[in-house]
Order: C-alpha cells, then sequence, then structure tokens
C-alpha cells in the first residue's frame, strides 16, 4: 500500500514535483514498488518493462501492471497530474466543498465528487489500518 502524505508538502514544492504527468507517474512507481515487484497474479519478483511507461511486466506469466493499479488512481479519467491536485488538495483541506475544488481546480464538479470520494475513502482505510496495528503492538 503506497502511504504518502501529500498535507506535508508545500504548495509551491507540490507544484513543482508533480507538474506532469510523468513526474506523477514516475512518483507512484517507485513507492508502488520500492520494496520490490511481485506479480499480483503469480506472485513471482521478476519483471521487465511493461507495454506503457513506468508499468512492469512479469517475466512469468506476462501479466502487465501499471503504477496506477491498485492504488486510488486507478481507471482514473483525467491526468494523472489533475488527480494528484485533487489529492493534495483533499487531504489538505478535507472538509472542502466539491463547489470550491471543482472551482478552484477547473475540474467538473462530478469528477471532484468522485475521486474525493474515493481518497476520502482510502484515508479512512489508512486510518483503520493504523489503529489495527497499533492494537496489535500493544497486545504483543
Amino acid at each position: 500500500m503506497i502511504k504518502f502524505e501529500f498535507s506535508k508538502i508545500k504548495v509551491l514544492d507540490f507544484n513543482n514535483q508533480f507538474a506532469s504527468d510523468e513526474q506523477c507517474m514516475a512518483f507512484l512507481a517507485n513507492e508502488k514498488w520500492k520494496e520490490g515487484y511481485i506479480c499480483k497474479k503469480c506472485g513471482n519478483d521478476n519483471y521487465c518493462s511493461g507495454k506503457t511507461p513506468h508499468s512492469r511486466r512479469c517475466t512469468k506469466c506476462k501479466h502487465d501492471e501499471s503504477a496506477t493499479a491498485h492504488t486510488m488512481f486507478h481507471r482514473c479519467k483525467i491526468p494523472v497530474h489533475e488527480a494528484f491536485k485533487i489529492a493534495y488538495e483533499v487531504c489538505s483541506l478535507p472538509d472542502i466543498s466539491i463547489a470550491n475544488l471543482s472551482e478552484k481546480l477547473k475540474i467538473r464538479h462530478m469528477t471532484c465528487w468522485k475521486l474525493k470520494n474515493k481518497i476520502m475513502e482510502c484515508l479512512e482505510e489508512s486510518r483503520k489500518s493504523e489503529v489495527r496495528s497499533q492494537k496489535s503492538e500493544i497486545r504483543n
């Protein structure tokens, strides 16, 4: 699970670090596979470059996995750098309204609504996971 806190980055640093789809995809690939690649289908840990930039292809079963697969950016219909902007705004200001988000980023209202809900679900799941791991540490 990729765990990165957008809210800890200053706006200018964010805009420089995630200005293009290429930068965002490179970041996702580095974070996703920083502990090594393991094929989701067969468990193999050997790979080669996939069909698209920043994707990986299993050398055993030939399954191709993009950097966005199994992340909150999976099947995102807008450019990844735009989705990163929404994630940054939502993580920085969780109570931001959909209307304000849409107006600020010049992205359709429904797109902002869908992605904000996805982001909020991920944040909630992350919090629950942290609580579970803290409880298991206390027991041990």
